[in-house]
């Protein structure tokens, strides 16, 4: 199925989250010398226009990134990440909000390299045209999970992969885990992200649990829930995400960060945070 669009959800409480702790992720991981990959196996279109029909919609960025736009009293690290969103929007208007691989693109280095896969035919098309043309980036139309099984490992020795599928189908949620038992076999050193959504059904949990048990060495799960779940069992109340080889500042950093997240995005009392983690 490709009837995902992401711009129907750019810069939503998930999409705060996700950027979030990619960014930190990836500003840990350029402090070393030796080149870095980023591989994100469902890129999306690069690049949103709030304004735009899709994004318009249903307005979901003004109970995300613009509860946190106009903030002057926010941590350094929440300051920053609004900050890389402020970059592309120079004249102090919110009215683009980048996606994963725009973000990435932002914070990687020359050296570095970016692996880009996306299915959806639109998307893809508006994906290359966002990210333009360079040595630097690979987009590929193919399914993320092969392009992962293509990637890893990479000549550097060195990767950050995200991991946000749309999860249309029930399937999706072991695919995940098989994709990562096959990752981990290959290339065991890389930090994975790997997104997921907050729903009232089990299956999302129960992928996290899959995962806990793939790789017990060193992992780091981050939930949270804007709103309390709805009556009639449908939507998606919030997110979450779950690192594998995450970096060893990264809960420090998520201590701090994640009261202040909750409080600018929560939507009722029903809201909530996690963080659990195993990190040797």
């Amino acid at each position: 199925m490709l009837s995902y669009r992401h711009a129907f959800h750019a810069g939503n409480h998930a999409d705060v989250l996700k950027h979030f702790v990619l960014m930190q992720t990836l500003a840990y991981a350029t402090q070393k010398d030796k080149p870095l990959w980023y591989v994100d196996t469902h890129a999306g279109a690069g690049m949103y226009a709030l304004d735009s029909t899709y994004a318009s919609q249903n307005a979901e960025y003004e109970t995300g990134i613009q509860r946190l736009w106009q903030r002057d009293d926010l941590p350094e690290s929440i300051a920053s990440y609004v900050n890389l969103i402020r970059h592309f929007n120079p004249n102090g208007k919110l009215k683009l909000y980048p996606g994963s691989p725009a973000c990435a693109r932002e914070l990687l280095r020359a050296e570095d390299r970016l692996r880009l896969y996306e299915l959806h035919p639109t998307d893809q098309k508006l994906l290359k045209q966002s990210m333009g043309k360079s040595r630097q980036i690979l987009i590929e139309v193919i399914d993320g999970f092969t392009g992962l099984k293509a990637s890893v490992p990479p000549p550097s020795r060195r990767a950050v992969v995200l991991i946000d599928p749309p999860y249309e189908l029930k399937q999706d949620y072991q695919h995940v885990v098989t994709a990562m038992k096959e990752a981990l076999q290959r290339f065991s050193t890389g930090t994975y992200i790997i997104w997921y959504p907050l729903l009232q059904r089990p299956e999302p949990l129960q992928m996290v649990e899959k995962l806990k048990k793939i790789w017990p060495e060193s992992w780091l799960n981050v939930s949270l829930s804007v709103e309390k779940p709805a009556l009639d069992g449908f939507g998606m109340y919030g997110s979450g995400l779950f690192i594998i080889n995450p970096p060893w500042t990264l809960p420090g950093i998520l201590e701090e960060a994640l009261p202040v997240l909750l409080n600018a995005l929560k939507k009722d009392e029903g809201a909530g945070y996690t963080l659990q983690k195993q990190i040797s």
